[in-house]
């Protein structure tokens, strides 16, 4: 008996392995494609997210010299945090959410475990951040901000933005093939949710009293993790309530997008 579960455990652990490597193989396969024929490559994934980084803060700073932050850090490594876990929360949402259209020919291959298709893009989007938190911190460390113990719980804010953009993403996936108009629609939610999310300004302006609206938004706790852990400011488990609060709503996302894929998977292949 023992032998036999020993032997489907091995099973098992190898079928992960194996969805492991394909999932990898993809998303490398789909973040080299992106930069195919290109003169700069990969140096034009760095150039947007640093360009606008760049124009807000002289919007902000030179411009109205007005840089919300009350933390000592300077406002442009302050913005550069909050943006970081934005980019790659906008990007791989969106890249999720057309996963199955743009995999159509894997979709209608019944061997293929179709609820792949949106992490491949998300960690095609991963690559990149990590790249671009890499080198957030050597600027912090070139400009005088060095890293602290505080830095040791970014991988645990990155997992949170991951099972964040998963659940999400899994989710609009689901519904694209069969309501188009979602792409429209999830370009003006990101539009928006970059102003309401506190990364150009910080929550400190608000009102105590009116805060606790601003908190609900999940990608605000994940902002004030990449900034907690860059600058020392604070440790996760001083933010209690935010935290549950937030692994409350992911896993609740998470179970509707996992019930929502389920229901409308058999219908995939005659919509794409």
């Amino acid at each position: 008996m023992q032998t036999g579960g020993m032997t489907q455990n091995s099973a098992g652990l190898a079928g992960n392995r194996r969805v492991g490597m394909v999932v990898w193989e993809l998303a490398r396969n789909d973040f080299r494609s992106r930069f195919a024929g290109s003169y700069f490559g990969i140096l034009w994934a760095f150039a947007q997210p640093i360009a606008t980084i760049l124009l807000f803060w002289f919007v902000f700073q030179v411009g109205f010299r007005a840089a919300p932050t009350t933390t000592g850090v300077p406002y442009g490594l302050w913005l550069a945090a909050g943006l970081t876990p934005w980019f790659f929360f906008a990007e791989a949402w969106l890249a999720a959410t057309n996963a199955l259209t743009e995999y159509s020919y894997l979709v209608k291959k019944v061997v293929f475990r179709v609820e792949l298709l949106p992490l491949v893009r998300i960690c095609a989007a991963l690559l990149f951040h990590l790249a671009f938190v890499a080198v957030l911190l050597a600027l912090n460390w070139t400009l005088g901000v060095a890293p602290t113990w505080h830095l040791l719980q970014l991988p645990y804010y990155g997992f949170c933005a991951l099972a964040l953009v998963s659940a999400l993403g899994g989710l609009t996936a689901a519904v694209l093939p069969f309501f188009r108009d979602l792409n429209q629609l999830l370009a003006i939610v990101v539009q928006f949710g970059m102003w309401l999310t506190p990364i150009l300004w910080s929550i400190a302006m608000v009102p105590e009293r009116f805060r606790w609206v601003f908190k609900l938004n999940p990608v605000g706790y994940v902002v004030d993790g990449y900034r907690d852990a860059f600058f020392g400011q604070a440790w996760v488990w001083q933010h209690g309530p935010t935290t549950l609060g937030f692994w409350a709503l992911t896993l609740l996302l998470g179970a509707a997008a996992r019930l929502v894929f389920r229901r409308l998977q058999p219908h995939f292949a005659d919509v794409l």
